[in-house]
């Protein structure tokens, strides 16, 4: 199988450990409103590898929504922020990994590989 076209990684930095069953929104932006793509979780290992080809996934603008004030609840834990937005730009030919280091007051993320 080929490399996926976008990835991400989301690590819960207050417990050092994947951010399990964490809900993720893809959206694309069409025009100037955003269309739902794609739902899906994190997987035992923190990670959601989507099922896109380079065919399938155009170049153009997307968001990861995550779904970070569920996730805290579930872990018995209050979070200053109900969800996390990661807006980026896809380019034809290209692999994106887009990782989150999560806690429950402060996030980052960056361009993994």
């Amino acid at each position: 199988m080929s490399r996926p076209v976008l990835s991400t990684h989301v690590l819960d930095t207050s417990t050092g450990t994947p951010a399990v069953g964490l809900f993720v929104d893809l959206y694309k932006k069409r025009d100037e409103s955003w269309t739902l793509w794609h739902s899906t979780t994190t997987s035992g290992d923190g990670r959601v590898q989507f099922p896109f080809s380079q065919d399938s996934m155009a170049a153009g603008t997307y968001k990861l929504k995550f779904n970070v004030e569920d996730y805290f609840k579930k872990n018995d834990k209050a979070t200053l922020y109900p969800f996390v937005e990661i807006v980026f730009k896809v380019s034809e030919g290209a692999h994106y990994h887009i990782p989150l280091l999560l806690s429950p007051y402060g996030y980052t993320t960056y361009r993994g590989s």
